[in-house]
């Protein structure tokens, strides 16, 4: 499951224990910047990271706002799926 606010999407097991998280800060009304992903140790490898992503991707669109990838883990997920670039800025 995965749980959002304005600054961060957090994915939770079955009984509410966070396994990863990504954060990112709003750059006026229509960027944010993606600066922090991380899954705790023990549930790497499980693809939480990717959904942690993707789960900001497809709000943003919703949003109509774009997206800097400025954390290393997403940057190397928008240059691997070309279906991100229509929201990605550059710097």
């Amino acid at each position: 499951m995965i749980s959002k606010d304005e600054k961060q999407h957090v994915y939770q097991d079955q009984h509410g224990e966070e396994m990863g998280k990504i954060t990112f800060k709003p750059i006026g009304s229509k960027k944010i910047i993606i600066d922090h992903t991380i899954v705790k140790e023990a549930h790497r490898g499980k693809g939480i990271a990717e959904e942690l992503v993707h789960s900001v991707v497809e709000r943003m669109r919703s949003e109509g706002k774009v997206i800097l990838p400025l954390c290393p883990f997403a940057k190397a997920e928008f240059e691997r799926n070309p279906s991100y670039q229509d929201i990605q800025v550059e710097k």
